[in-house]
């Protein structure tokens, strides 16, 4: 078997065994949109959502009106906290606030505030939900709904 670039990815005596992983479809971000949006609407919050893949690169994101425009830069920084770190960006924080100051030059990390929620499935994480708009626990709320809606 030849990928379009012509390496063979097996050799004919051995056969290379791969792991497969799961992943975030269009139709996945959609859901996960729909299902903040929802409860952001629902309360009357003015939020940014964004949705990241597992290595933190956006996938999605949108400003609901009237959120302030930071929220658009805190949101992916949240998200992108979340998936890389494999927790919820709420530990980076509380670390922080714990007196860990340390962890605010940790490369690749930003946004280490509440709002952060990676999505897992089957123990391996495959993106991240950030939100920013409200207060931070609210932000959590609005993100896990999001996820809830995969299922």
């Amino acid at each position: 078997m030849r990928d379009d670039s012509g390496i063979a990815l097996t050799h004919h005596e051995t056969p290379i065994h791969m792991k497969t992983k799961p992943f975030l479809s269009l139709d996945d971000l959609k859901r996960i949109a729909a299902a903040s949006e929802a409860e952001a609407a629902t309360h009357g919050w003015n939020v940014t959502i964004a949705i990241v893949d597992d290595g933190g690169h956006l996938l999605w994101l949108q400003r609901l009106d009237g959120a302030a425009p930071i929220s658009a830069h805190i949101a992916p920084g949240k998200a992108r906290t979340a998936a890389l770190g494999r927790r919820e960006s709420r530990g980076y924080e509380e670390m922080i606030n714990g007196g860990r100051t340390s962890f605010l030059s940790a490369p690749g990390l930003e946004a280490m505030l509440e709002g952060g929620v990676p999505i897992m499935v089957d123990g391996q994480c495959v993106g991240a939900v950030g939100v920013s708009g409200v207060k931070s626990n609210e932000d959590a709320q609005i993100a896990k709904a999001g996820i809830t809606a995969l299922g």
